[in-house]
């Protein structure tokens, strides 16, 4: 079966290379693609992922694709593989209800409130003199949302008022997010240990993953402004067979009795964003599709075949597998641009040493200009590595790291010490 991936981020990377894997795909296309993904796949850099003619015109003109995945948030809140349906092109992805669990962040907190999925207490706003005025009053720290996509940026942490209040005018005020923070959640800041769990789902099962957990704050000792992800290991030692029997029960058979009660047909990949605070298992945010990095060190440790997995939660046939998975932990760690989340430069030329034979190179971030690997992101490489234990993939990986250079090259040197 021939595969078109829509997306060109490190997740793409990683997704595209675990497809690769199996012997029942053949060619592999992606939209926009990247430097990496193109080593293994045809890339068409000229169609973006929300360019829905431009991919409807992909397909028509690809007659051979059997099935396209649609990766990133973006045009899965916006309703591609609605669109993909209704043209009877066969999509591995949530429909837009399904992924409002994701793009709507008030939606998805009354879901959990409405199905009694344990969660942080909340308030949702869209007047910018109420919301100021319940954060100044509220018990810090705060956590504040924007309602819609804001490609992982948009939550903001805040130790006090100062903060509270910068965090409200720039995502109601100065839409920072455009129209993503015209309404916003604000939420009590939930503390202990943090799990991703993602999910396969057919829209009658939902089947876990290995657990993963992904470090967000730019800098070291997890602080600095939230990213997209600067690193993540797998699996979670916090998530122990306990704690996983209290996720299948008050959170994972809620989440999926409240999607058929609502009506939803689930398909794709449900990820469980959740902390274990002292007051039991709770959910920190709903993400509709495969998250990123953790999708880096999760696929690496999938055994059973990825495609074989996408067309069963298609085809609504996903109790019919077995999905195993490697034991070794695996780490990885992202390097960004200097600057990143804020500005950074594109187009820095990157050099990469030899690296060691297990080690995985996933792009996120980049380009090609004729032989030249240039930076074209704020993240812009995942290293990756698989080890006996977490501390052995550590320094398989921080030892590969070095041998990559670019110029402002910045990233974490404690990923997977936190935990």
């Amino acid at each position: 079966m021939n595969v078109l991936i829509i997306g060109g981020g490190g997740r793409e990377h990683a997704i595209a290379w675990s497809l690769k894997k199996s012997p029942n795909v053949g060619k592999l296309y992606a939209i926009p693609g990247n430097a990496g993904i193109a080593q293994i796949a045809k890339c068409y850099p000229d169609i973006k992922a929300m360019d829905f003619e431009g991919i409807l015109g992909f397909l028509k003109s690809h007659k051979d694709v059997g099935l396209t995945v649609v990766a990133p948030d973006d045009p899965l809140g916006a309703g591609l593989v609605d669109l993909l349906n209704s043209r009877g092109y066969r999509a591995f992805g949530p429909v837009k209800a399904a992924a409002a669990l994701e793009a709507s962040k008030a939606f998805s907190k009354e879901f959990m409130k409405k199905y009694g999925i344990p969660t942080a207490k909340y308030e949702v706003f869209d007047d910018y003199i109420k919301a100021v005025n319940y954060a100044l009053s509220s018990k810090h720290p705060l956590v504040i949302k924007a309602d819609g996509l804001a490609v992982g940026k948009g939550v903001y942490i805040c130790e006090n008022t100062k903060e509270s209040k910068k965090a409200v005018d720039e995502l109601m005020r100065d839409k920072k997010f455009g129209e993503s923070g015209s309404k916003i959640v604000i939420e009590e800041f939930l503390s202990g240990e943090e799990i991703t769990v993602l999910a396969f789902s057919d829209g009658n099962v939902i089947v876990p993953m290995e657990s993963s957990r992904d470090h967000k704050r730019v800098f070291d000792g997890d602080i600095g402004p939230n990213t997209g992800g600067m690193g993540a290991f797998s699996p979670s030692p916090a998530y122990t067979p306990d704690v996983a029997a209290e996720f299948t029960e008050n959170i994972m058979k809620k989440t999926a009795e409240g999607l058929k009660t609502e009506g939803i047909v689930f398909k794709g990949v449900i990820y469980f964003g959740l902390m274990l605070t002292s007051g039991g298992l709770k959910v920190i945010e709903y993400n509709a599709r495969f998250g990123d990095p953790e999708t880096q060190v999760v696929l690496p440790r999938l055994k059973t075949d990825l495609l074989d997995i996408m067309n069963a939660c298609v085809d609504g046939t996903l109790d019919k597998i077995k999905i195993k998975w490697e034991k070794k932990p695996c780490v990885c760690v992202v390097l960004a641009s200097g600057g990143y989340p804020g500005e950074f430069e594109k187009g820095l030329p990157i050099t990469v040493g030899k690296l060691d034979e297990k080690v995985l190179l996933f792009h996120a971030g980049t380009a090609k200009s004729g032989r030249n690997l240039l930076t074209n992101g704020g993240r812009v490489l995942g290293v990756t590595a698989a080890g006996s234990s977490i501390d052995k993939a550590r320094e398989i990986v921080y030892r590969n790291v070095e041998r990559i250079k670019f110029d402002k090259i910045h990233y974490r040197k404690d990923i997977g010490i936190d935990r």
